[in-house]
């Protein structure tokens, strides 16, 4: 299925095709207010006038920027801890019981004690998406290391590495598949939780922009943002994937 897949490329477009199609259809049938469900020409109208007046530009580079710095601090901090509750049991003892009941609480119902200590700001923002990346990446980070067979450990024991090299030469790469999938889901966690925080709290961003159309009755515009969110998530999630596979070329498919 694999192979019959990979070699028919246009099968990817059908699917969306078949939903233009439907979208279309219904849009012009006259069954539905033009308020309600605008048609496909209107809305890439509308997403050319926001691309030629730089708006788009604007929100894109908000979110994007405040997706890169949270999703990078969260994902580096997650590995780190993860790691070390992995290979010190006085951590996980210490730290554990912590983590485990903090990871449950979802990041959205910690919007508005957010709001309170960090204000509405990017900080704000950057902090809520760190929360999401990090969990997903410690407990991978932590599920991987700890399934490295021991005798990797006792190896690098007996060539008395220091504990830089264990950590980049034996357990990071050891643990790598189980790790990159943690480092996709919490960007793709990240991703969401911003969006629904643009949504709640900002002036700028892609869930602004949502937003703000909404409350103007801009149907179109609400589209255009629905569209891009999800098209930048199925780019971030297909580009990771392909990362993952050039980084595991050693894996067996």
């Amino acid at each position: 299925m694999r192979r019959a897949f990979n070699g028919q490329p246009l099968l990817w477009l059908l699917s969306p095709a078949a939903l233009l199609l439907a979208w279309a259809l219904a849009a012009n049938s006259g069954a539905f207010p033009v308020q309600l469900l605008v048609p496909p020409q209107a809305v890439y109208h509308s997403f050319t006038e926001l691309l030629v007046s730089g708006e788009l530009r604007e929100h894109l580079v908000a979110s994007l920027s405040r997706l890169g710095l949270g999703f990078g601090i969260g994902a580096v901090a997650g590995m780190a801890f993860g790691t070390a509750m992995a290979l010190s049991r006085n951590v996980e003892a210490f730290c554990g019981p912590l983590f485990h009941c903090v990871r449950q609480i979802p990041s959205i119902a910690l919007i508005p004690m957010f709001i309170l200590f960090f204000g509405v700001d990017d900080v704000f923002k950057v902090l809520i998406v760190t929360k999401a990346a990090f969990f997903p990446v410690a407990l991978a980070a932590c599920e991987g290391v700890r399934a490295i067979p021991r005798a990797y450990f006792e190896v690098a024991s007996l060539y008395r590495l220091p504990l830089r090299s264990l950590l980049t030469e034996v357990a990071l790469p050891a643990a790598a598949p189980t790790l990159l999938t943690g480092l996709r889901i919490g960007l793709s966690r990240a991703w969401m939780v911003l969006v629904a925080t643009e949504l709640l709290a900002g002036d700028i961003g892609l869930g602004q922009l949502i937003e703000m159309s909404r409350q103007m009755l801009r149907i179109d515009l609400v589209m255009v943002g629905v569209l891009l969110i999800g098209l930048i998530g199925f780019c971030l999630e297909g580009g990771f994937h392909l990362l993952e596979k050039r980084l595991l070329r050693w894996k067996p498919l």
